[in-house]
């Protein structure tokens, strides 16, 4: 590696990739091997860059994440719910990053009990997650996962809640979840394949015993496909999950018998998708079967659960998307989106109700929570919007009377609700489609162009981006920002044909919806492209990299989070982590026709010699979701033809994974960097 005036230049390596009888060439891919020190020297050397970069802007981000850190309240409890004979909750202290997670016994007034500290179990490491807690059905075990290294692979252990001791069994490369049956020593977990991170097998822990004697009850050979295992709300049955992007399967078997054989519910079939859920003698499936493309809701008893036997409880409706159901003894509640807004419908098993929660706002989120008890007549929700701080509200399906049980606090003295202004607008695409924006800014604003606005998109998966708030966003609008979100095609915002117009041979509408997104902001004056900045992560980096391609002239700046922007090359390879289980979503590339459609948009392989955006790219050496390569290959390839004096900047976190740095505070840190990024170029400093 050379470097010139500190800016670093990877070296080129000739690297000739040919299929289809087409040849791509890959001078950077020799940066595919973390074990190799001249690897980790350049993005050392990355860091280094951009710390110099940035150098001037570092007491500002001092500024930033304390300013950031301090709205936030340090000395925090959850709202708690009870789950047989306890009431669960989970606790922060003051300057301390991780949580802790306790339980009292019937009251609320009872001693308390601390399960995990995990200030505690995080010292030494410098990444920590605790992953899934389950409980026992007699309430003296704990299975419990934790991550070190932040690769998404979990070591599962097992607590004596009544002792303390933390026995030997160790069941490593776990999913980090884990469920009991209810002879209360039987776990059932689900396996990682060692190179892809798949999820592909399922194993039965008698207590106590080795790890290398636990059995294997499921294997899931179809390599699109991730398995998973937990337990029915009614406790009455274990339940062992089979998915991919588009079809779904289930086995099912009573919890009180655990060394029975598994039943499968429905078999897969091409394109159906269904959830399950138990209650009584029958089961309550969510499916888009029959062409219900935007889901129903059907039921069965449950000793005949194949699709011939389902019976309609709510019917499909092409304007309605059912997300998510909960169910209770007298209720059923049901999560809907129409033109966008989620909403949640009650709905009595007796006929005598039949209505919704109204929320007056075009820019909200509510969701069902945690309801883990069938005879509760309270349904706990959560609402919050681009300008009300997150509330968990109780809601009494007989009385109609709401309870807030919390509202989330934002200290430092300076937040009121009423400052701030959000809308919906909707710009129009090239096709004619309708896009909605969803926008939050500091009321007085002038539309006269010279506003600085940051856009945010994800636009994959189906995955919707609700509009809520962030008092972590309050740093940009209260120095003039205006945030959007675009809810382009993809994403589910405006049903399932929304997310099918955005995926496979139709993904580039997620680019063009975005650009399209970016000019009408731009029409209406709420910026211009002096001031406009876009933002991604993930996916959504992908968006990043193929809106620069398409039109780098929009945008002043970019930041890029963990950015899967070597499409082709990771889709070709099937022992990456994710890729065959992707093909439903960005087709297969060992097929001609999807090769082709996906190199023409493949940020890497369409960089080309012109002028870019200032950039910021950020990523996790050890992120199993998009490899840390992905980027260090892009930036690489983008210093060596880019024609601009912009500034590029990548920062590689040389600890962690996908999610970032772990603890709530440590990963402020980074975002003071992107925002100080951001203000920088707007020549904002305090």
């Amino acid at each position: 590696m050379k470097t010139t005036s500190s800016i670093p230049k990877a070296k080129q390596v000739f690297k000739e990739l040919k299929i289809h009888n087409d040849v791509r060439i890959d001078n950077y891919y020799w940066l595919n091997d973390r074990e190799n020190a001249e690897v980790i020297d350049y993005l050392n050397a990355e860091n280094a860059h951009t710390k110099q970069m940035m150098q001037h802007t570092e007491s500002f981000q001092k500024v930033l994440f304390e300013e950031m850190k301090g709205r936030i309240k340090e000395d925090d409890t959850s709202v708690p719910y009870k789950l047989n004979g306890y009431w669960y909750l989970t606790k922060y202290k003051s300057g301390k990053d991780y949580p802790i997670y306790v339980r009292k016994k019937e009251t609320l007034d009872a001693e308390e009990e601390i399960l995990f500290d995990c200030n505690e179990l995080a010292k030494n490491h410098s990444y920590f997650n605790l992953g899934g807690i389950s409980i026992s059905p007699d309430n003296t075990l704990a299975a419990f996962s934790t991550d070190t290294v932040s690769r998404r692979q979990y070591t599962v252990q097992i607590k004596n809640l009544v002792t303390g001791e933390i026995y030997s069994d160790k069941i490593l490369n776990t999913t980090g979840s884990a469920t009991w049956a209810n002879d209360n020593k039987t776990l059932f977990y689900a396996m990682k394949d060692e190179v892809t991170l798949r999820s592909h097998k399922i194993f039965k822990h008698k207590l106590h015993s080795k790890p290398n004697a636990d059995e294997e009850v499921y294997h899931e050979e179809d390599e699109t496909f991730n398995t998973f295992v937990y337990k029915s709300k009614s406790k009455k049955y274990l339940i062992i999950g089979s998915s991919s992007t588009l079809s779904s399967e289930y086995r099912i078997l009573k919890a009180d018998s655990p060394d029975g054989n598994f039943k499968v519910f429905q078999e897969r079939t091409q394109d159906l998708e269904y959830n399950i859920a138990h209650y009584n003698d029958s089961f309550y499936i969510v499916s888009n079967i029959d062409e219900s493309t935007n889901f129903k809701v059907s039921k069965t008893q449950e000793n005949s659960t194949s699709k011939e036997n389902w019976k309609d409880v709510i019917a499909h409706r092409k304007s309605v998307l059912i997300e998510d159901i909960e169910i209770f003894k007298d209720y059923l509640v049901v999560n809907e989106r129409e033109n966008g807004l989620n909403r949640l419908r009650i709905i009595s098993w007796d006929g005598s109700d039949d209505y919704y929660l109204l929320f007056d706002s075009e820019t909200y989120t509510t969701f069902i929570g945690n309801n883990p008890d069938f005879e509760s007549e309270w349904l706990r929700y959560g609402y919050n919007s681009l300008t009300s701080p997150s509330s968990i509200i109780d809601y009494n399906l007989k009385t109609k009377q709401s309870e807030v049980k919390k509202e989330q606090e934002v200290l430092g003295g300076k937040f009121l609700k009423e400052n701030y202004e959000s809308k919906r607008i909707w710009a129009i695409a090239r096709d004619g489609v309708k896009v909605p924006i969803s926008l939050v800014y500091k009321k007085g604003i002038k539309l006269d162009g010279s506003n600085p606005l940051l856009q945010y998109a994800y636009g994959s998966y189906g995955s919707t981006v609700d509009p809520s708030f962030s008092s972590i966003r309050l740093s940009l609008l209260d120095r003039g920002f205006i945030y959007a979100i675009s809810h382009i095609r993809g994403g589910e915002y405006l049903g399932r044909e929304w997310y099918e117009n955005g995926k496979l041979l139709t993904k580039t509408n997620t680019f063009t919806d975005f650009i399209d997104c970016s000019k009408y902001l731009i029409e209406q004056k709420y910026t211009s492209n002096q001031h406009l900045y876009a933002y991604g992560g993930s996916a959504g980096g992908l968006l990043m990299g193929a809106i620069i391609n398409m039109n780098p002239e929009l945008y002043k700046g970019i930041l890029a989070a963990v950015p899967f922007v070597d499409v082709v090359t990771t889709m070709l390879d099937d022992s990456i982590p994710l890729t065959t289980g992707e093909y439903d979503e960005w087709g297969n590339p060992n097929e001609i026709m999807y090769y082709k459609y996906m190199k023409s948009y493949s940020p890497y392989d369409n960089v080309e010699a012109k002028d870019y955006p200032n950039m910021l790219v950020t990523t996790g050496l050890h992120d199993s979701q998009v490899q840390y390569w992905e980027p260090a290959k892009w930036v690489a390839k983008l210093r060596e033809l880019k024609t601009d004096s912009n500034k590029l900047l990548l920062h590689t976190d040389m600890d962690s994974g996908h999610g970032g740095a772990s603890g709530r505070f440590e990963s402020l840190k980074e975002v003071a960097l992107e925002y100080a990024f951001l203000l920088d170029l707007e020549g904002i400093h305090g």
